[in-house]
Parts: structure tokens; C-alpha cells; sequence
């Protein structure tokens, strides 16, 4: 090779360098002028579980979805309603940051619709809704306009907690599932001291201020009666009824009759049920996680509700939905994020994530998970009862809560008339909706 063709060789190699150079300057200018994306944060407000359970759930959908950053932040149950409609309330009139995700009670929507966002039809429509939640969960997160408010992860409801020992000793494995057999086990159950006060009560039924969830039975005593509740434009409650009155009549009898099952002067049903002095009470899945918690040694089981003599299948739902804030600036994100959530895989690892810090996780929300429900005795209960319970959206529920406890108490402890005691509660209830589910 002579010298001019390697002159030609090096200022051909120079030249390339330089263009190649060229291009990587011109391509870093280009992608210097362009605009990143901004990056989407959704803040969420979270209620049962602790951030170590949520976390793998949120870095799973992060990875998967670049640019998306969600802060979980567990808030505590004091006043949870009260605080997150004041919120919601403020962050319409001022800079006062609002949550992208709240949880909300099944019984709240008419309260907090205002205040919401519906689920888009393009990330979950009606029908495939209807299909894969509890028909519950369709009732209870409907709004009145016919938009839906809330996805549930969970379902969790109404059930019956006994002390296997005790049931044992009168020669019972369970208890019964038809309503006389059942009361008749609780009679059974309820023993006197000699003074003829109760030493062991066979079934906490009938008072208000020392049963966790006795304005959620008189409320179920209600619906299994028949009763129609509520309007629906979900403003107006009617409790004036001969049906909601007999229910009120019944339920209040099992601590006024001669030989009761439970008294205004016992502990808690709770304290009591702990100490082993209580056979039957009811709650749900989270008072027997307490139980466990605290008691440990303490024999216990679960059983669905006793079916009434109206021999219909209708049960009691206690659980929550998850919603999207009307004031979020990623309203589409925030139901893409729970859409995900509310997948099976996702369910199954956030059952897994909660159960390596307590027995059991949270129930499952999906109709198609029924059966897993089932094969859990914890959860068994549930998967008997789900898919026919049904509630009532009364919005204002702490405020209804307290209207009703007080109607118990004047019964059981006033000997008041009941139906003046209805009344009195059902103008107190609708003065406070006309103003709460407007």
C-alpha cells in the first residue's frame, strides 16, 4: 500500500469519527429538548393493613407501570369517617391535599358520592363487575346516578363466635343453624348464680351498650323481617313500619324476658366471651383475629348465622370498598392501580403478605375465589354466607349507629314504647340524612 492510499484510509477513518460524533451530539441535543414525562404519584389512604403488607403489592405495580409512584399511609380507625369527609369536604374549597384512594364502609356511598369519582366502564365494566364481586358489593357501591364508587378486596360480615368448650359441655360440636334450635342452645347455655344474675350467658343478644355490633343485628333483625329501610334516593329511612317495629320488639325481648341470655349489667361481650364466660356472640372475621391475638388458649370457632324462621338466606355485610377521589388529578391511574389490586394473584399475595403476621388474611372479595374461602375454617363461614348477604346505604352511619343505640337502650332500660322510640329515631335519622346524602 502506497502512501497516498493510506492518507486516503486515515482521512476516510477521520471523517467517520467526526460524522459518528455528529450524530451522537445531534441525538443527546434532540433528547435534551424533549419533555419527560412527568412522573404520576397517587397517594392512598389505607385502613386494616400495615405498609410491610401493602409494599410488595405497590413496588410490583410501580415496576410494571414506570413513571407511577403510590405513598400507602394506614390510617387509624378513631374517627376515620369523621376525619376523611372532612377532608374530602376540604380539599373542594381549598389547597388541603386529598387522598387518591380512600377506603370507605359499605354503608357510607350516599354520604361520600359527592366527594368521589365513579369506575370507568373501559377498566371495569357493569356486567363483568356483577360477575366477579358478590351482588353486595354491586348494591352497596352503587351510586344514584347507576355509577359504581368502590372496589372491595375483602368481604367480611356478620357471623356467629363460640366457645367450642363450652358448647361441648351441653353436647353441641356447633351451633345450630336454624333460629329455635339456635336460641334453644342459648338458653341451654345460660347459667345463674344465686342471686338469679347470669353467670354464663348462652348468646349476647338484646341490649346496645355492651354488644360490639348490636345495631348491626337489630339492623339484620330488620331485613330478615322484610323490612324496607330506606328510600331510593337513599335521603329518607322508615322505621315506623309494623316489620322494622317487630324486629325492634324481638330483638330487644331476649334480655327482657324472666330466664334471659344476656344483660344490661354483664362486661362487654367481647371482655366476657374472653374471660369464658360467654358461649355465643356475634362479630366477624376481625374480632376473632383479636381473640386470637389475645387469647390464644381460648378455644373458639366460626359459624355462619342461624337462618330465621323466615327460612330465607339473608346475611349481614361489615367490610370496606376502595374508592377514588373526585379532587385526584389521576383518577384513571388510581382505578387502573386498584383493578389491579383486586386481581386474583394480587388477593392471594395480599392474603399471604397478612397472614405471615396473623392467622388469616383477608377474605377474598372475588366470586370466582369462593371455594378458597370454603376450605379455611376461619373463612368458611363467609364463603357460606357471601353471596347472600345484603345491607343498606345509610350513609351517616356513626350518626345512625348512635340513634339507634340510644332506641335499644330507652327499650331494654326505659321500658319505653316502641313505637314512639322508632319514631323519634327515624325524624332524628332523616333530619341528619337530608343534610349528610344530598
Amino acid at each position: 500500500m502506497d502512501s497516498k492510499q493510506k492518507k486516503l484510509i486515515i482521512v476516510l477513518s477521520i471523517t467517520a469519527g467526526v460524522l459518528l460524533l455528529l450524530n451522537v451530539i445531534l441525538f443527546a441535543l434532540t433528547r435534551s429538548g424533549e419533555k419527560k414525562p412527568e412522573e404520576i404519584t397517587l397517594v392512598y389512604w389505607g385502613f386494616w393493613e400495615e405498609a410491610e403488607v401493602m409494599h410488595p403489592l405497590l413496588e410490583k405495580y410501580e415496576a410494571e407501570n414506570p413513571g407511577v409512584k403510590i405513598f400507602y399511609s394506614k390510617q387509624t380507625s378513631k374517627n376515620y369517617e369523621s376525619r376523611t369527609y372532612t377532608r374530602l369536604e376540604q380539599g373542594v374549597t381549598d389547597t388541603e391535599p386529598v387522598p387518591d384512594i380512600l377506603m370507605i364502609h359499605n354503608t357510607w356511598l350516599p354520604k361520600f358520592q359527592q366527594y368521589l369519582t365513579s369506575l370507568p366502564s373501559s377498566i371495569i365494566d357493569r356486567n363483568t363487575y356483577s360477575q366477579e364481586f358478590y351482588p353486595t358489593a354491586l348494591d352497596d357501591f352503587t351510586g344514584r346516578d347507576g355509577g359504581i364508587y368502590a372496589i372491595p378486596l375483602q368481604i367480611d360480615g356478620l357471623m356467629i363466635i363460640y366457645n367450642k368448650s363450652l358448647l361441648s359441655k351441653e353436647g353441641y360440636a356447633e351451633p345450630p343453624q336454624d333460629w329455635d334450635s339456635f336460641l334453644e342452645a342459648a338458653k341451654r347455655l345460660t347459667k345463674y348464680d344465686s342471686t338469679g344474675r347470669i353467670a354464663q350467658a348462652g348468646l349476647a343478644i338484646g341490649t346496645s351498650k355492651n354488644i360490639t355490633h348490636a345495631t348491626d343485628i337489630l339492623t339484620y333483625f330488620m331485613l330478615q323481617n322484610g323490612a324496607e329501610l330506606i328510600n331510593r334516593e337513599r335521603d329518607e329511612v322508615n322505621l315506623t313500619s309494623q316489620r322494622a317495629i317487630s324486629a325492634l320488639d324481638v330483638y330487644t325481648s331476649y334480655a327482657k324476658e324472666e330466664f334471659p341470655t344476656w344483660g344490661t349489667y354483664l362486661p362487654s361481650d367481647l371482655t366476657f366471651f374472653q374471660n369464658g364466660n360467654l358461649a355465643m356472640m356475634f362479630g366477624t372475621t376481625w374480632q376473632a383475629l383479636n381473640i386470637l391475638e389475645e387469647m390464644d388458649e381460648l378455644s373458639f370457632g366460626l359459624a355462619p348465622l342461624p337462618i330465621l324462621p323466615s327460612n330465607k338466606h339473608l346475611y349481614y355485610p361489615i367490610y370496606w370498598g376502595n374508592a377514588v377521589s373526585k379532587a385526584s388529578k389521576n383518577q384513571i391511574e388510581a382505578w387502573k392501580f386498584l383493578q389491579f389490586l383486586s386481581e386474583p394473584e394480587q388477593l392471594r399475595r395480599l392474603y399471604q403478605n397478612s397472614a405471615k403476621t396473623r392467622t388469616f388474611g383477608q377474605p377474598y372479595s372475588r366470586t370466582s375465589m369462593n371455594e378458597e374461602l370454603l376450605l379455611n375454617e376461619y373463612t368458611q363461614p363467609l364463603g357460606l354466607m357471601a353471596p347472600y348477604m345484603k345491607s343498606w346505604q345509610v350513609g351517616d352511619l356513626e350518626f345512625v349507629q348512635e340513634v339507634l343505640t340510644r332506641s335499644i337502650t330507652s327499650i331494654t332500660e326505659g321500658n319505653k314504647d316502641l313505637e314512639s322510640v322508632f319514631r323519634t329515631a327515624q325524624n332524628e335519622i332523616n333530619e341528619r340524612l337530608a343534610v349528610t346524602n344530598k
